[in-house]
């Protein structure tokens, strides 16, 4: 009865977390869901909340509108731009600097280690940034969207962390007898066996330089160094107001309506687009993402 019993209470618990898993995916996808169905519905039934489910009114002129904008063009070359250039700038500071603090017989490791770790909760603020900004000249420069921030300490512990615990110091010690020094054993050994690490750390990085929405606005003012994110912003915003007036007749008011109802649409159109291109690189990186991440969040 005891044994019947247990078995019991762990398919109850199997089907509650079941139940619970499904509840979490569903308030993670749907937003999504929701915004792809509104996104190719008639503006109309967007504007009325029709389209809770599935697609009301089928149509392609949301995004027709958006792909009228040439500025989205530039935009997406921009961040393209921002984000490859940006992304190996990141790489480059971080796995080496991560691969550095593993030495424990590294001069100042600790020093070194808490320069980096102190600013996880001390920084300058916005406006002295702003001032080193324009003392370096990096106003209206595509440059501060890629220099802006080298280093994530976040992101650096959690590479050193992969680096200490995922590779076997003996691979290290028999390239030394073999004559090898650090920089070898960096690039022959430590590079070759962090490919799930610099995955992880690419996708973050490159998340984050492909969204950076709020550098662009305190800094680029020159539309021609428009992030897509800053575009997709500036044509939603303009698009957003309803102007109606007394002295608008009917059909000019109808056709105001028609005007703000599109440009309601229009804006998960927008997200999605702004959305596309991570949605399609994440399956190729979601294999190293998890092992990534856990393998060196554990000693065994």
């Amino acid at each position: 009865m005891k044994r019947h019993s247990k078995l019991n209470r762990v398919t109850l618990y199997d089907v509650i977390v079941a139940l619970i898993v499904v509840v979490i995916t569903i308030v993670v996808v749907y937003p999504l869901y929701y915004t792809v169905i509104a996104s190719f519905s008639d503006a109309a039934e967007v504007y009325a909340g029709n389209t809770f489910f599935w697609i009301k009114g089928f149509t392609i002129d949301a995004y027709k509108n958006i792909l009228k904008e040439s500025e989205i063009w530039i935009g997406y070359r921009n961040t393209i731009v921002y984000t490859v250039a940006g992304t190996l700038y990141n790489l480059f500071l971080t796995i080496p600097a991560a691969y550095v603090l593993t030495k424990k017989d590294m001069p100042f490791r600790g020093v070194i280690s808490w320069y980096f770790f102190i600013t996880m909760y001390v920084s300058g603020g916005m406006i002295p940034t702003y001032f080193l900004v324009r003392n370096l000249n990096l106003i209206n420069n595509p440059l501060v969207m890629i220099v802006g921030a080298g280093v994530s300490c976040y992101n650096l512990i959690v590479t050193r962390q992969y680096f200490s615990t995922s590779i076997p110091s003996d691979l290290y010690e028999a390239a030394y007898i073999d004559g090898a020094g650090d920089g070898k054993c960096f690039i022959k050994i430590a590079l070759p066996l962090a490919k799930p690490i610099v995955a992880v750390m690419t996708l973050y990085y490159g998340v984050g330089h492909w969204n950076d929405y709020y550098t662009g606005l305190l800094y680029i003012y020159k539309s021609k160094y428009f992030s897509l994110q800053q575009v997709l912003n500036k044509i939603l915003t303009s698009n957003l107001e309803l102007k109606i007036d007394d002295t608008m007749d009917s059909d000019m008011i109808e056709h105001a309506l028609r005007q703000y109802r599109a440009a309601q649409g229009m804006k998960y159109s927008i997200i999605f687009v702004g959305s596309l291109p991570l949605l399609i690189a994440y399956p190729f990186l979601q294999k190293y993402f998890a092992k990534g991440i856990m393998i060196g969040s554990v000693k065994g």
